[in-house]
């Protein structure tokens, strides 16, 4: 009795909090397909999952005749539950692309394969068994190096739930252990989820469940920074130091591993191939100040880094490269606005908010724009 008061009490409230995410044996999660809901946890905005699983209209696998077929790799900025879908900038590209000369008389097609939390290497298993059927001409993979480095490390991660890459005799080795799993196993049950998609009450749970489960990771992290100089910083903020520790090189190496990997199975199959370094949000604070007295909280000449490692590797590997976090932070300051954050959460801090995502996909088609002119349109086979 007490369980239906409090369901009925929710739903008069309209208190809900609907799952997007399914248990799957290839990324250990994925969205679920055909879900929908409100998602209000920092910005606000209706979501619908499509019957593929992506955060997207519904696409063909068979790309249409004139087509010319973008597929985004990334993780919650790609995916972007915080802004309604035309504002994000995937949207961004396919608007703006339209205008491209060197597209004339193509449709533009994005695709958007973002997942929230996402690592490098479950985004390349996206990319070998979701998105090469789809036959795209360009594959975009947006990195987020705040943590997205550490995140292909177990160790650095802290998840037991996805699947990682690991260095074995200087070969990347696909590592399927979270397949044995309580946590994975316990998810293979259908009903229990379709039980939480019908009771609120359950949904609550969850998401209690979900917020103990992220103190926890965050105690987690801040044990890790015990011996650092200043335990007031966060464990993401070590990416913007030279070799922390021989965790955080690891952790570098194997993500420059996975980059490389990508790349070169994409141009195999005769597509083009384009990363992107996005902006983390302390890098592109409006206030030159604030960015400044964190990099002496680090003891760093700045923030950047990241960027500059990975711009070594583009240069290294012939990497089709786009680093976005100067020109945003140049944006942010001169403008005075933020591009991350939002009114019900914090301003400068979290993900992109749609100012962060107009110019993120403005500079993204403008450099698409430019690769595509350095080649000769793709024959279209299917129109023979």
């Amino acid at each position: 009795m007490v369980f239906v008061i409090v369901e009925f009490g929710l739903s008069l409230f309209g208190i809900s909090y609907p799952s997007f995410f399914i248990a799957d044996k290839l990324t250990g999660y994925a969205h679920r397909p055909g879900a929908e809901g409100l998602y209000n946890n920092e910005g606000e905005a209706y979501i619908r999952i499509n019957s593929a699983g992506l955060r997207d209209r519904e696409h063909t696998l068979e790309k249409p005749v004139g087509t010319f077929r973008i597929a985004l790799l990334g993780d919650s900025y790609t995916e972007a539950m915080q802004v309604p879908i035309e504002q994000i900038y995937g949207a961004r590209l396919t608007r703006e692309l339209s205008d491209c000369p060197s597209l004339t008389g193509r449709q533009v097609e994005v695709m958007n394969f973002g997942v929230s939390g996402f690592s490098t290497a479950q985004e390349l298993l996206v990319l070998r068994h979701k998105v090469s059927p789809y036959d795209p001409d360009l594959v975009l993979l947006a990195l987020y190096t705040e943590n997205d480095i550490r995140g292909n490390l177990r160790e650095l991660a802290g998840k037991t739930n996805i699947p990682y890459f690991i260095m074995n005799d200087g070969r990347l080795v696909l590592d399927n252990s979270f397949h044995h799993t309580t946590e994975f196993w316990l998810q293979q049950f259908p009903l229990s989820a379709e039980a939480f998609e019908v009771s609120r009450v359950l949904q609550v749970f969850r998401r209690a469940k979900y917020k103990l489960q992220s103190f926890l990771e965050d105690m987690a992290q801040q044990e890790k920074m015990q011996d650092w100089k200043d335990p007031a910083l966060r464990l993401d903020f070590l990416v913007y130091l030279d070799q922390p520790d021989p965790s955080w090189e690891n952790a570098w190496k194997i993500t420059e591993r996975l980059i490389v990997h990508m790349k070169r199975e994409v141009e195999d199959g005769g597509r083009r191939f384009l990363l992107v370094s996005l902006s983390n949000p302390d890098q592109v604070h409006p206030d030159v100040q604030h960015r400044q007295a964190l990099a002496r909280q680090l003891g760093v000449p700045d923030l950047l880094y990241p960027d500059r490692r990975i711009q070594a590797l583009a240069k290294r590997e012939d990497i089709e490269l786009l680093s976005l976090a100067e020109p945003l932070a140049t944006y942010a300051e001169q403008h005075g606005v933020f591009l991350h954050g939002f009114q019900n959460t914090e301003m400068g801090k979290g993900h992109w908010n749609a100012a962060g995502h107009r110019l993120a996909g403005k500079l993204m088609s403008e450099r698409i724009c430019l690769m595509v002119e350095t080649v000769a349109p793709a024959k279209d086979t299917k129109a023979e």
